[in-house]
This record gives C-alpha cells, sequence and structure tokens, in this order.
C-alpha cells in the first residue's frame, strides 16, 4: 500500500477525503438527546414573559400560558399553533421543535391600542454546525500526520538539529 502512495500522491488524500465524507454523514450525538423543555408564559398587556425562548432542535416543548391582565392569544409563526388565554385560567401547548431559526411569537386576540406590538421570539438552535467542525478538524489533523507519515517528513527536532549540523553553514 504504501510503494502504491508513494507513486501516486495524489492517493495520500483519499483516506482523507473517505473520513471527511464519514464525518458529514453519520448521525450526530446533538440530535439523539432531544429533552423537554416546560415555558411559562405570561401575557401582559403587551408583551410577553420571557420574550424569547431558546430550544434546541427536536426538543418538546411545553408552554403554559397565563394572562394577567384581559384575554390575549398565542400565535407561534412557523409553526401554525395558536391558543387563546383568559385571565386566571392556563392553557398548555405542546409541540416538537423540528425547524432551526428563530420563529416569532404574537398575540392573536386585540387586547388594545399597542396589540401590533405585542411579540416574542422563540430561537431554535441547530447542535450541528459545533459536531461536524469538530469532526472536519480531527480528520484535517489525521490527514496531515498521514501526510507527514507516508513523505517521511516525520522528523523530530533532535534530527533536524543534527541534520543542519551536518550540512554546515549556509
Amino acid at each position: 500500500m504504501r510503494r502504491l502512495l508513494d507513486t501516486h500522491p495524489r492517493l495520500t488524500w483519499l483516506p482523507v477525503l473517505a473520513l471527511l465524507l464519514v464525518v458529514w454523514l453519520i448521525p450526530l450525538p446533538g440530535a439523539a438527546h432531544a429533552t423537554t423543555h416546560e415555558l411559562a408564559l405570561d401575557a401582559t398587556q403587551y408583551e410577553y414573559a420571557p420574550g424569547r425562548v431558546h430550544v434546541n432542535q427536536g426538543d418538546r416543548v411545553v408552554i403554559t400560558l397565563t394572562a394577567s391582565d384581559v384575554v390575549h392569544g398565542f400565535y407561534l409563526d412557523g409553526y401554525g399553533l395558536e391558543q387563546r388565554v383568559e385571565p386566571g385560567v392556563s392553557e398548555q401547548i405542546t409541540f416538537t421543535a423540528d425547524k432551526a431559526g428563530k420563529f416569532r411569537y404574537r398575540c392573536s386576540v386585540s387586547c388594545g391600542p399597542l396589540h401590533p406590538f405585542m411579540i416574542g421570539e422563540l430561537v431554535v438552535a441547530s447542535n450541528t454546525p459545533y459536531w461536524r467542525a469538530i469532526g472536519t478538524a480531527l480528520v484535517a489533523v489525521g490527514g496531515m500526520l498521514a501526510y507527514l507519515w507516508l513523505t517521511g517528513k516525520n522528523k523530530s527536532f533532535q534530527e533536524v538539529i543534527s541534520d543542519a549540523r551536518k550540512e554546515g553553514p549556509a
């Protein structure tokens, strides 16, 4: 095998490219660990508390929606979820955050003059870029080490110094 790689230096990169392909095609560990997020979301004139919610893609989200003052609504863009809530009564909304990105939630019941500004944001983050970056870095380091080993340029620091001494001053 080494003789084949010595005669065809381009074949040195084939194992590296194969490993890189494997890194991009194997299911990632972040996708398998979906969790359940239970959130309490309170609607008051003219805001939601909390105004921003962060979850990971694939997580199950359970929102307990309450209204503190008047009748409010909840509509989640991109998911088509809608719920009406009256003061003193809590409603539950359950869904799976299967789409990555930023999604607005807004009041779907006219609750006063500033009703159009009653919005919040659901941020669904994907874990894949982090794991893919780590895998790509590991493949790159492995490829570099394989290249140095196959080309015979893997000398120690002492060997480099002794070679320089043998050659003498330039």
